[in-house]
């Protein structure tokens, strides 16, 4: 597997801009409703892996496993930011969460396909939480570092669908659905009062996520399709 120079340097150049850009002014507080509160709490969680165990699967090829080093500190960042953002607005992180613990669990179990398999379903899904709260939030702060992690999960999915690509059969396809409306089902259920106060419906999320999904899903077998960044395209 080759053809990951070219996401090195993507991540490299996100990198230099954040570090240009600085950290949101977390100084200024944050105000969040207890549900939504409760709901950062959670995904600040899912945020906080070390990537040990993805990073090891991945030595066998340099270049994708310095590109996945790269993803797994912008996830750092990510539950960095989150942790950041919930103290400014008066609240403390958590120690583990049950739904953070299945997902690890069933991630690791196997090999490196299932693994991005099943961190392809979170980083869908993590398109539809981000967005969520980055436009239903009134907190300027909690909007800004929503918009933030959003800007990066967008990269993280065609990231994933490109080490995907051809990997999958579509006779995995089922299962893999089937993966995702757990995963769905158990963040519409355990998150369903923060989306709410976002003004999104369970159903609307639910249905948001799907299309996110087969899009990645198109992605992981159409050299063409749009999701896929331009450089990635025949590497």
């Amino acid at each position: 597997m080759n053809g990951f120079e070219e996401w090195v340097r993507d991540f490299e150049e996100q990198a230099r801009r954040r570090q240009e850009t600085g950290d949101p002014d977390f100084a200024r507080g944050a105000v969040m409703a207890p549900a939504v509160v409760a709901s950062v709490q959670r995904f600040q969680v899912g945020e906080a892996g070390d990537g040990a165990n993805l990073i090891a699967k991945a030595a066998g090829d340099p270049g994708y496993a310095r590109a996945v080093r790269m993803f797994v500190a912008e996830e750092q960042n990510h539950a960095r930011m989150l942790a950041l953002l919930l103290r400014s607005a008066g609240a403390k992180t958590l120690d583990g969460h049950w739904t953070d613990a299945v997902f690890v669990r069933l991630r690791r179990a196997l090999g490196l396909r299932l693994e991005l398999m099943v961190l392809l379903i979170a980083e869908v899904v993590a398109l539809g939480y981000y967005r969520a709260l980055r436009d239903g939030v009134n907190d300027p702060l909690t909007s800004e570092v929503a918009g933030r992690i959003l800007a990066d999960e967008r990269r993280h999915v065609p990231f994933h669908c490109r080490r995907l690509r051809g990997e999958v059969p579509r006779a995995a396809h089922a299962i893999w659905w089937f993966l995702l409306l757990g995963a769905l089902a158990t963040v519409c259920w355990d998150h369903g009062p923060a989306l709410r106060h976002l003004g999104v419906t369970r159903r609307g999320f639910a249905v948001e996520v799907i299309k996110e999904f087969k899009t990645a899903l198109k992605a992981t077998h159409d050299l063409r399709n749009s999701l896929l960044p331009s450089h990635t395209i025949g590497s």
